[in-house]
This record gives C-alpha cells, structure tokens and sequence, in this order.
C-alpha cells in the first residue's frame, strides 16, 4: 500500500517509515500540516497515518481542509491526546480511525489494513495485473499463472512499483529513490542483484519473460500484445 506519514517527530518518523517498509508497504513522510495536506492533495495513497499535533498546520484542520477538497484517503490519526472527547473530535473532523500513543506497531497495521478494505472498490486498485502477473496489494501476495510466488519485502516492493509503472522504462534513479528510499547513488550493484532475484522468480520456470532491461536507460516490466 501507499501510506503517507504526517509526524513532525522526524524520530519516530523514520521510525515508523522503516517498520511499514519492512512490512512490505511504500511510505512517504510529510513533517508539518501544510506539507501533509500538499502530498495528500497530489499523490493517490491508500492510507494516511496524521499526527494531532502538527507545526504550520495542526492535524484535524489539515483533515477538514482535505475533505472539504474532496480528498477522501482513509486516514488513521495518531495523538498523544487519547480521551474520549479528544478521540470523537478526531472522527468528527475528517479522521476514519483514531489511535492513542503510545501505539503497539502490529495494531496500527491491523488497523491500516483494515481501513484500506473498507475503501470503495472504484478508489483505490488492490489488485495489480501485467499478463498473467498478479500482485495483491492487501495480502502481499504474488501470483504468475496461478501459481505463488514467494518475495522478500524489498523484492515486493521493487515488483509493485516495477507493476504501477508497466510499460514505462524505470531508472535507476528511480528505483533508489522509490524502492530503497535513497537520494544519491551508493555506487553498488545492490539493484541489479535484485532485479536478477526477481526476474529469476517471477519469469524463469514461466512463459514469456516480463522483465527486461533497457540497456543505457534502466528496467522495464513489459506488458505482452495480447495482455
């Protein structure tokens, strides 16, 4: 899934942002109200996880002004503030969930998964589909012609973006900077050992091979004539 983090404890942040990456998710990070309500007007995510308390702009009028533009990406909102009154504000202004800190990580992703089923079918694609690749966004699974396919995180993760930008040549630079979250080449070959893994899996006891490489260019996921 897509999730968009809105915490201005750029600590817990980052913490948060390494938990739901190794738990298969792709997670952007937003630091202030005015930041979090720009990225969640401009990029479709999933879920959103907002902190109550936030610089430039607090939490629930950052919510209120995204649902009043029509913004409605289920957001689960995180605060210090746990009573009751404090929890009904939180619903009654934009907030589809509410969660006290401090939290137990396996509850917040029980509780993102969650709100990312209770979406409509038409606003948010769970199912992912190049030929006879499939990738589930819910249940992290993959399957080729019926048959599972079992990923390590960083492997779904590079498959899900390789599968949102089919048909389209990725770059390196794209794929540090989308799968592996890095803003500058570390000058290994930490992407093609990935991409070999990857392509071993998914396309060599199959048909035809999806996963190709642009020489010069990047990668490319490609989608078949008859697909």
């Amino acid at each position: 899934m897509r999730i968009l983090i809105i915490e201005d404890d750029r600590e817990a942040a980052q913490y948060l942002q390494r938990a739901l990456k190794e738990a298969g998710h792709a997670p952007d990070i937003a630091h202030d109200g005015e930041e979090g309500l720009h990225m969640a007007g401009t990029g479709r995510y999933d879920v959103m996880i907002v902190d109550r308390m936030l610089p430039k702009l607090d939490g629930l009028a950052m919510l209120k002004q995204l649902r009043a533009n029509g913004n409605e990406s289920p957001a689960l909102i995180l605060s210090a503030l746990g009573q009751v009154d404090d929890r009904v504000e939180g619903l009654r202004s934009g907030g589809d969930d509410y969660l006290p800190k401090p939290y137990a990580f396996s509850e917040l992703l029980a509780r993102m998964e969650v709100l990312a089923k209770r979406r409509k079918p038409d606003e948010v694609e769970t199912v992912l589909r190049v030929a006879d690749l499939e990738l589930d966004r819910l249940s992290h699974t993959v399957k080729r012609a019926g048959t599972n396919v079992p990923l390590q995180p960083r492997e779904y993760r590079l498959l899900e973006y390789m599968m949102r930008n089919a048909g389209k040549v990725v770059t390196r630079t794209m794929l540090l900077e989308e799968v592996w979250d890095y803003h500058f080449d570390p000058q290994t070959n930490v992407i093609d050992v990935h991409i070999s893994r990857l392509r071993s899996k998914i396309d060599k006891d199959f048909g035809e091979p999806l996963l190709q490489t642009v020489r010069g260019a990047g990668y490319m996921l490609r989608i078949p004539p008859a697909a």
